[in-house]
């Protein structure tokens, strides 16, 4: 039986390199056309787009970790079914059930690389591609979007940074100060900020407007010291995307985030995706037992991927329209993240379950 399993674990493992030989190629096109939109005669550079593809690869994968789970179970049972070594296995006395739990110890092996590429390697190599893209973009004076702005809030005091510049220097600074009836009581506007290493700010050209009852004052100076609302060592942080945070990060930018009292939802939904990703993954890969049983002559290896690839297409973007759901309707942001890949792993289950039953 140890060996029968190892020789199952090895041919699901091989299945997995293959799924990821076909899908990771495809995307990483799709990721290079869309990168050279981005090319700029004087700044980035197609070579540099071609660097942040390659830098996201790893990033890639680990997202395309439930297809590759599925349709490198499907290829790799799907082989063992056309050469007939399944039903040798079957008639030996080994069970579906048996082989659909020793398929998920191959996919307990693709979890744990999976994971430990998403926390030390494709974070890390993300964010780094992230900062050459910003930093070339600024030197063709394309400067990240209104939707790279920062926000933060301590008490009645909001403030936003409209970018960081190519050195991490706050630029575009906006300080709303309120009263405690919610009044705006001063708002100053500054072009950008010296973070000193006492955690003050040192303001540029601040613009500073006041009220007082019905009085409106203006003043601008040269220089202004101000105590920052924004955590300054972990201000590169901030800027940047979503899915690009290890677990660590998002932790911490949550506790940022609701420390200044900011809706921190969002990002608790992305570290909960990250945290369900191996449920999600082993449930993919519980779901190849069914196909491979269920047709193993008809349709052929190739039509039974087809089908898998447009069953995983489903499952993922239900699994998404769940968590929004959720998001949107204000919903526990565990419970909507991981309930439909604790559903869908229970279905797996059922189903090789069934399956061992009436065979």
């Amino acid at each position: 039986m140890r060996i029968t399993s190892l020789y199952l674990i090895r041919n699901v493992l091989i299945g997995f390199v293959a799924a990821a030989a076909l899908l990771l190629p495809l995307f990483t096109t799709f990721d290079l056309i869309s990168e050279l939109d981005d090319v700029t005669s004087g700044g980035y550079r197609w070579t540099q787009a071609l660097e942040v593809v390659l830098m996201t690869l790893p990033r890639r994968a680990v997202d395309l970790g439930p297809f590759i789970a599925l349709l490198g179970g499907i290829t790799g049972l799907g082989q063992l079914a056309l050469t007939q070594e399944l039903t040798a296995m079957r008639t030996a006395g080994i069970s579906i059930l048996q082989i659909a739990l020793t398929t998920v110890i191959a996919g307990l092996i693709l979890v744990v690389l999976l994971g430990v590429m998403d926390e030390w390697v494709a974070s890390p190599l993300q964010q780094h591609a992230v900062q050459i893209k910003n930093e070339a973009l600024a030197v063709s004076d394309e400067a990240a979007s209104p939707t790279g702005s920062i926000w933060a809030r301590n008490g009645n005091e909001v403030a936003r940074i409209g970018v960081l510049s190519r050195h991490n220097r706050p630029v575009n600074i906006e300080i709303f100060q309120y009263t405690s009836d919610m009044q705006l009581k001063s708002y100053i506007f500054a072009d950008s900020a010296d973070i000193r290493t006492d955690g003050t700010w040192l303001l540029k050209n601040p613009q500073i407007k006041e009220w007082e009852l019905s009085d409106e004052s203006t003043r601008q100076q040269d220089y202004m010291v101000w105590q920052s609302v924004f955590p300054g060592r972990h201000l590169k942080e901030l800027a940047l995307p979503t899915d690009s945070f290890s677990i660590k990060q998002l932790h911490h930018y949550i506790q940022f985030l609701k420390g200044s009292d900011q809706p921190s939802a969002e990002y608790e939904m992305a570290m909960w995706q990250k945290l369900g990703r191996p449920i999600l993954t082993l449930a993919m890969i519980l779901f190849s037992v069914p196909f491979t049983f269920t047709q193993q002559r008809s349709p052929g290896l190739g039509g039974r991927l087809a089908i898998g690839a447009v069953v995983g297409l489903l499952i993922y973007v239900s699994n998404q329209i769940v968590a929004n759901l959720g998001l949107l309707l204000n919903g526990n942001v565990m419970l909507t993240t991981l309930t439909p890949s604790l559903a869908l792993l229970a279905i797996a289950l059922m189903l090789s379950y069934r399956f061992d039953r009436a065979s």
